[in-house]
């Protein structure tokens, strides 16, 4: 039997080209769960692996798409027509992805789709809306509360800040989103920004090794000097959550924030996050943290354009996130 799939393909070192192209269900991977994919969405990932990175995808032929939403067609755990998402893993990395008709995995990637959630508004959140309620959930755990202040969002017109700029409001925070994009602002207002501020902001430094402490919490989704200016601006116990690196990999800053004013720096780890948590978040996810405004925070396509999506995604193009009809 064969299906739809966007497929990558190293046409010489360093050169990639993309097209859609049948492929055969015996060819999937040989895992215990087949799955009828009916949505899926895009992420900076799959930006990465559509345009050859190595460090994503070894090898090629390949198909992104780290996300999927669909239904059981055969396993040996999954009874046969159950709704499911699979969301991180190893999908759509080094094993063939969301975007096609149809994926083969290890029933451990598989979660039931959360009740108060449709697929569709799964893949809406997808694994940028999970790795922004991590974060959210992290900020709890370590004690954040409402009235500790300002959370500010870096890279917030992005899928993982645009979400946590709607989680973190839903929540109860009062949210600074920072952005590259002036032309976003009335929809980061839309979605649950309380004040907007220019990520020149989020930049500037005085060159101390203590800056005024401004903000209760942050979501840092950009790393390079958007970390290191927040890691000495933060409040007394702030707490920052990290999970991007687009616009730099190192970290230049000092002790003294820590020590003196006990800030932590929390790492986020969406992919390889343990089942357990994964489920407790999307409950949460489909339970007191849905945004009002989900349909506000994604535009919708079908497969046939993620290939032009994903050019506008690696180009820093793209506002929000993108939502893919596969069937």
């Amino acid at each position: 039997m064969s299906f739809t799939a966007l497929q990558v393909t190293e046409t010489a070192p360093k050169t990639f080209s993309h097209a859609l192209v049948r492929r055969e269900i015996a060819d999937l991977p040989e895992h215990d769960t087949l799955i009828r994919v009916n949505w899926s969405s895009l992420n900076y990932k799959d930006a990465l692996s559509f345009s050859g990175n190595k460090g994503i995808t070894r090898s090629y032929p390949h198909t992104p798409g780290v996300d999927a939403a669909g239904v059981v067609e055969e396993s040996t755990v999954f009874e046969a027509g159950t709704e499911v998402i699979v969301v991180g893993f190893d999908l759509g990395m080094n094993t063939p992805g969301g975007l096609a008709e149809y994926i083969r995995v290890p029933s451990e990637w598989v979660i039931p789709k959360p009740e108060g959630l449709s697929p569709r508004e799964c893949m809406i959140l997808g694994t940028a809306g999970f790795t922004a309620a991590q974060c959210l959930h992290r900020l709890e755990q370590n004690g954040l509360t409402p009235d500790a202040g300002e959370v500010v969002v870096s890279g917030a017109t992005g899928g993982v800040g645009s979400v946590a700029v709607a989680l973190l409001s839903r929540a109860g925070f009062e949210v600074a989103a920072a952005s590259r994009n002036p032309e976003g602002a009335a929809w980061l207002k839309e979605v649950g920004a309380a004040s907007l501020i220019s990520a020149e902001e989020l930049t500037e430094d005085s060159g101390k090794p203590l800056m005024k402490g401004r903000w209760a919490g942050a979501v840092e989704t950009v790393g390079g000097k958007t970390l290191e200016v927040l890691t000495r601006s933060m409040r007394h116990r702030g707490i920052i959550t990290c999970c991007g690196m687009i616009t730099g990999a190192e970290l230049h800053t000092n002790v003294f924030p820590f020590i003196l004013r006990g800030l932590s720096l929390i790492g986020i780890d969406s992919a390889e996050c343990p089942m357990s948590m994964k489920k407790e978040i999307w409950n949460r996810l489909a339970g007191e943290w849905k945004p009002d405004c989900l349909e506000a925070l994604a535009r919708e396509i079908p497969l046939s354009e993620a290939a032009n999506a994903l050019t506008d995604m690696k180009n820093g193009t793209t506002r929000g996130r993108t939502v893919v009809r596969i069937s």
